[in-house]
């Protein structure tokens, strides 16, 4: 009888690892919410304040993890140029697709004319507040103070001096690798924190599910149904046809494999709604199929901001689904005037929850106030179309990454290909704390030895050269 060696044991236990139980726990979170929300729906809408205090986390989280991400990634480039040649590319890259993507929202609107036969007419909504205009939006992103934007929910501001701080860094040359040290460390310590707050995804998953399926029923669903139906559809259509085929296209990757590649992060984002809570682990999942950090650097956390192709889509159907239940559908004029307006408001969705629906009661109380009513009818529904748009705008942001890191030459394609095959998988552990950075070990075994006792010395044996 022979045994099975320890090392052998310990590779088959690691299938099943702490990480692997917590996204198993997610899907059971999802299926008991939304069994609770059938039986007992009154029970299962109190539950609504765990997923709104998870979420909450989350987007506690947001500032300082962008803020850390950019200016490591600006910092460690050495000449500024390289940088502008990689935001601008992206910039350009974002804003073509997000217009593709509003595009696409429209023209499946109109096939399918959404909201008919519906009575809409006595909806209701309250707004936030009067929607900004252009040069408000723009003059939005500069803050108050320096340190406003960290406390802030504006992520645009937290982009805008993230940028400034690591273009300074780059100038400070020497004389700033004390402080781009001290933000490594930071950085480590707000993935530390969101680590342990994404152990609590099943219980927010379990409250969101119950609440939202307590709300609205089944018979709610179906009345709806056709516009998630479509809205889905075309996200699908939209990541796998258009955004696939420009992957293959340019780096010659599968998008099914980078999708498999993917795989847990999609299931967190299914459990919790946000794009947001995968982005950490996106970040590191980049930098390990080969794509430079400058790059995953600039390109995730501004695509957060800019690149939500998922967002845009929703929001051009939403709109011709509000105008054509209200009875008062819109012209083809009007529809290309929405496209142009969606385009600029599209930018200020941050990829949380509510965030989609936050910016299209905005977009038609600047440009349609008459069917910013509607909007109320689309809250029941908006928490399950919130999945789609954050699983699109997080398949479009790891799309861009790779396909930013190909046209500048800042990737491995023969680290992507081996990564993607399974012969280097992911290592968990490089999102906990004790992963460092090998230039912020090597600064501290540097600080060790500056500060160790001379007696030390003693008992290093001598060096001979021969």
């Amino acid at each position: 009888m022979t045994s099975v060696p320890t090392s052998q044991r310990k590779q088959k236990r690691k299938g099943w690892d702490k990480h692997t139980w917590l996204y198993v726990s997610v899907i059971i979170a999802v299926l008991l919410g939304a069994v609770v929300g059938l039986v007992v729906p009154d029970f299962a809408v109190a539950l609504e304040p765990l997923g709104t205090a998870f979420v909450a986390l989350i987007k506690m989280m947001i500032a300082p993890i962008i803020f850390c991400t950019i200016v490591v990634g600006v910092g460690s480039i050495a000449q500024a140029a390289t940088v502008g040649k990689i935001g601008g590319l992206a910039l350009g890259y974002f804003m073509v697709m997000s217009t593709i993507a509003l595009a696409i929202g429209l023209v499946v609107g109109n096939i399918i004319h959404p909201g008919e036969g519906l009575d809409m007419s006595g909806s209701s909504y309250e707004t936030a507040g009067e929607a900004s205009s252009t040069s408000d939006f723009i003059l939005g992103i500069i803050p108050t103070t320096f340190f406003s934007p960290l406390t802030g929910d504006n992520v645009l501001q937290v982009l805008f001096v993230a940028l400034l701080t690591g273009f300074a860094l780059q100038a400070l040359g020497k004389r700033g690798k004390p402080i781009m040290r001290a933000v490594k460390y930071g950085q480590m310590l707000v993935f530390r924190v969101l680590s342990m707050i994404l152990w609590l995804a099943p219980i927010g998953a379990f409250g969101a599910i119950a609440a939202v399926v307590g709300k609205t029923g089944i018979a709610a669903i179906w009345s709806l149904g056709l516009l998630m139906v479509a809205f889905y559809i075309t996200c699908i259509i939209f990541v796998v046809v258009i955004l696939g085929a420009l992957l293959y296209a340019v780096t010659r990757v599968n998008v099914f494999s980078l999708m498999k590649y993917l795989g847990r992060e999609y299931l967190l984002i299914v459990g919790t709604s946000s794009s947001e809570s995968a982005l950490p682990r996106l970040i590191a999942k980049m930098e390990h199929l080969g794509v430079s950090k400058p790059v995953v650097g600039i390109t995730v956390p501004t695509g957060y901001s800019f690149n939500l192709d998922g967002t845009a889509i929703y929001l051009t159907m939403a709109s011709l689904f509000i105008a054509t239940g209200m009875g008062q559908p819109m012209s083809i004029g009007e529809q290309i005037g929405l496209l142009v307006f969606m385009i600029i408001a599209s930018k200020g969705a941050a990829g949380v929850t509510g965030a989609g629906l936050a910016t299209l009661a905005a977009g038609l109380q600047a440009y349609r106030p008459d069917l910013v009513n509607g909007v109320g009818v689309i809250v029941g529904i908006d928490r399950f179309m919130s999945e789609g748009r954050a699983l699109t705008n997080f398949s479009g942001n790891a799309i861009a990454t790779l396909l930013i890191g190909t046209w500048t030459k800042q990737v491995d394609r023969e680290r992507v290909k081996q990564v993607l095959s399974g012969e280097l998988p992911f290592d968990e552990s490089m999102l906990d704390s004790d992963h460092e950075d090998p230039e912020l070990e090597e600064a501290d075994a540097e600080a060790d030895t500056a500060t160790s006792p001379a007696v030390h010395d003693s008992s290093r044996e001598p060096v001979t050269t021969r």
